[in-house]
């Protein structure tokens, strides 16, 4: 008998909508940004992570078009099992992530002084890592 493959990404997700972060008047996410990880820009904000940025989750959809500007929505996944690409450092399994390159997450950093009040930024818990294309992730 063989294991049969698991897809953890269709259990449970749980979802919230967010105003767009802009910048100069234009809303930070396009349609072609979906998938990708985000982090909270302000009271209800979403844009793209940054470098070392915390994440909050992937970016599931967002209402209206491009042409909307400024009127649009994002539905952020902000729990459950998700899949985002990967950057240097690739983490491994049982790692935790922070913000990577443009719309990746890498290994978070080493527990030390320097992290910020309320404590590490780090998130999640990396179930399987894709070589250095992409990780699952629970979002815990």
């Amino acid at each position: 008998m063989t294991i049969r493959d698991q897809n953890l990404e269709t259990i449970s997700p749980m979802l919230a909508t967010f105003k767009i972060h802009q910048t100069t008047g234009t809303d930070d996410f396009k349609d072609i940004n979906l998938g990708q990880p985000v982090m909270l820009t302000g009271n209800n904000e979403v844009g793209p992570i940054s470098v070392g940025g915390q994440l909050l989750g992937k970016l599931i959809a967002l209402s209206l078009t491009d042409a909307d500007n400024g009127k649009r929505v994002a539905t952020v996944q902000i729990g459950g099992v998700c899949r985002l690409a990967v950057s240097a450092t690739v983490p491994a399994v049982g790692n935790r992530v922070i913000g990577g390159t443009t719309g990746t997450v890498k290994q978070a950093t080493v527990l030390t002084g320097y992290d910020p009040a309320g404590g590490n930024i780090a998130r999640g818990t990396v179930l399987e890592v894709n070589g250095t294309t992409d990780c699952v992730l629970l979002l815990n």
